[in-house]
This record gives C-alpha cells, sequence and structure tokens, in this order.
C-alpha cells in the first residue's frame, strides 16, 4: 500500500537528531518556557523575516489567540465580524466563533479553492473587522486587491498558515504577508512536530506581546494575572523537533514541488480535475495535492484496489456542520459542489518515483 503520508519514515530521516535533541531536553530538566522554544522563535522569525515569533500548543490556539488580542486591545470586540472562506477546515470557524465574534463566510475560487478576494466587498458591513485568509491546501491566498480593500476599510488581515509554511507570494513569504499569522506543526503539516504544536507570527510588539500573555493564563509576572488568559504554550521538546526539521523545509518542498509537478504532467484523463498551479511556483507549497471528480468515490475505490491510500479534505463543509447547525440551511454552491468532489493523492517528501509512476499510471486506467 502506498500509504497517504508515510510520517514515520518522514521523521526517520531525522531520528539520530531528534533523539539528541530529546535527550538534551530530557537531560536539562527544563521543559516549558525555555531556552529550546525561544531558539525554535527565533528560527522562525528569521525564516518568515517577521519581528514576532510565539510558540503556542496548537494551530487552533494560535488563531484564538489573535483574535483574542485584538479583543483585549480594543481592536474588536465580541459580535464583530470577520471574513472567512466558506470551505476552510473548522478551525478557522472555530477561533472566531469562540471568542464571540461572527464569522462572515464567503464562496472560494473555483479554480484555486482559496477565498474569491473579488467576492469580499460585498460582504463588508460596519461591523467587519479583520479578513481571515486561509493558504489553502498549501498556496497562497493574496493580491493586491486584497490589500487594498484591507487598507480601505481598516481591516486586519490574519492568515490562517496551517498548510502554507514556506510558500511565498511576491518574495514575501505566507505568516508575513498580513498582520498576523496562525501556524499548525501538527505532525502531517509540511513542517510538523512530533505532537501537538503551533506558533503565531505577527508584525505589531503591542499584539505579540499580549499573544504571549495570554497564552501563559494572561500573566506577564508569575502568579500575576493581566488577562482572563489560555494554558497554550509549546513545550521544550516540540520545540527542540521543530528546530531540527526547519533546517530541512525547504529542501523538503521542492522535492514536493517536484511531485506535484509530475502529476500536473503525467495524470490525463477527462474524468478528472487537477489543481490550478501558480505561474510562480513559490506560491505553492503542496501539502496538499487535491485533485476533483464528480465520482470520487469509484475512484477512491479504485485506487484503493490498486494499494493507493487517499483521503478527503474536507468531506462536510462548515456550515453543514452539526457544530453550526444554525447555518445548516444556508447555502454556498461553489463551496459544497468542492466538498463534493476533492480527493487528495499522496505527495510527501519520502515518495520514490516509482510510487508515484504507479499512481500517475493508475489515474490514467481510471474509467477504461
Amino acid at each position: 500500500m502506498i500509504k497517504f503520508l508515510d510520517i514515520q519514515k518522514i521523521n526517520q530521516q531525522y531520528q539520530a537528531e531528534l533523539k539528541q535533541v530529546a535527550a538534551d531536553v530530557i537531560d536539562s530538566g527544563w521543559y516549558l518556557l525555555g531556552n529550546r522554544v525561544a531558539e525554535f522563535e527565533n528560527h522562525l522569525k528569521s525564516y518568515c523575516n517577521v519581528p514576532h515569533a510565539i510558540g503556542v500548543a496548537n494551530g487552533l490556539d494560535a488563531l484564538r489567540l489573535i483574535l483574542r488580542a485584538y479583543i483585549e486591545l480594543g481592536i474588536m470586540k465580541k459580535g464583530d465580524e470577520v471574513i472567512v472562506p466558506a470551505n476552510t477546515y473548522i478551525a478557522s470557524i472555530l477561533a472566531i466563533t469562540d471568542n464571540g465574534l461572527v464569522p462572515v463566510l464567503v464562496e472560494p475560487d473555483t479554480f484555486t479553492c482559496n477565498l474569491d478576494i473579488s467576492k469580499i466587498s460585498n460582504h463588508i458591513t460596519a461591523k467587519t473587522k479583520a479578513i481571515m485568509v486561509v493558504h489553502l491546501y498549501g498556496r497562497v491566498c493574496w493580491s493586491e486587491e486584497l490589500e487594498h480593500i484591507a487598507k480601505k476599510h481598516n481591516l486586519k488581515i490574519i492568515e490562517d498558515n496551517a498548510q502554507a509554511i514556506g510558500a511565498s507570494w511576491k518574495n514575501t513569504k505566507t505568516g508575513a504577508l498580513g498582520d498576523a499569522a496562525g501556524f499548525s506543526f501538527y505532525p502531517g503539516k509540511n513542517l510538523g512536530a512530533l505532537g501537538d504544536a503551533g506558533a503565531v507570527t505577527a508584525k505589531d510588539e503591542e499584539l505579540a506581546k499580549t499573544i504571549r500573555i495570554l497564552a501563559n493564563y494572561g500573566s506577564h509576572i508569575k502568579y500575576e494575572n493581566k488577562y482572563q488568559g489560555l494554558n497554550s504554550r509549546l513545550d521544550e521538546l516540540q520545540a527542540a523537533f521543530l528546530s531540527v526539521k526547519l533546517k530541512y523545509l525547504d529542501t523538503e518542498t521542492a522535492i514536493r514541488r517536484t511531485i506535484a509537478g509530475h502529476y500536473l504532467a503525467g495524470i490525463k484523463n477527462e474524468r478528472i480535475r487537477l489543481p490550478e498551479a501558480p505561474v510562480n511556483e513559490q506560491e505553492h507549497v503542496w501539502h496538499l495535492f487535491v485533485l476533483r471528480t464528480s465520482q470520487r468515490q469509484e475512484l477512491q475505490t479504485f485506487l484503493n484496489s490498486k494499494e493507493i491510500q487517499t483521503l478527503i479534505h474536507y468531506p462536510t463543509p462548515p456550515h453543514q456542520q452539526e457544530a453550526y447547525k444554525e447555518w445548516n440551511q444556508l447555502q454556498f454552491p461553489v463551496t459544497e459542489e468542492i466538498h463534493q468532489q476533492v480527493l487528495s493523492l499522496p505527495i510527501s517528501q519520502v515518495m520514490v518515483k516509482e510510487e508515484v509512476t504507479k499512481i500517475i499510471n493508475s489515474l490514467n486506467l481510471f474509467g477504461e
């Protein structure tokens, strides 16, 4: 079976370094808020070329904390609106509603599956305070038009950068494009920890300071609490692992881009719609290679018979989830079509040429 993602094989590449830093952390006797976290934050700041980085517990918390900090700073208040793509993973939505803010769902572009920037202006009201862009599947969601809209209406731009670390738009990396960005280092991400982990990057010092305090129980001085905060801290062990793996990220991204290129050039089946590749390859890190077909179940079953594992990202859009049953009667035709058709192929830095060739050949046989 060609696994969708062989995380064990990915981490085995660096097992000697990972085991060494794990031993170092264990021997240090210091497991939270120590030198390893500070070191990784510095590495991430440097990599993204952004002034501030704060390690947190996971990607959802990263987004939650950004919005919560804006509320504590008086830039937002409960009931304010945040524009967000309707086809995003539910974490983007949860971060908004958890803060008492209102998600305003906007349809994606049918070709890129990213937020359709041309539709944003029609959804802006007096209560709109931010646009949350999601760099879905690893492709940058950005444009001059987006910047113009945000400036015109005095809106914050928050990046959900859970899937696109290493991507860039006009030489600026994701995580440094907007006012602040949330990162996920879930083990299956392009930069994956060996457990849950996340981070926030930010341009504004006061915002970054507030996020750091909020993530540590709202405490700025031990046993003194400025805010009713959270416990959302990146631990020393995961920070150490991430510092090791960040060194290899660009090399691994190049491998993903090569595999995506083979897929795009080699898959030729009229039943299958391939993802649109950007003109500038730096705008996509191919966290996922997502094709579309009206025969998804049949294709997934066929590929499984060929011992090729696939996944669906994602089968049910947020507005159709029971968690948001008040939205269940809403209709988002583009979003719904995407969720009914998408199927993700294996793509990773440890795949070999024979596996890629087998997948391409199998897809070209589908329906014959």
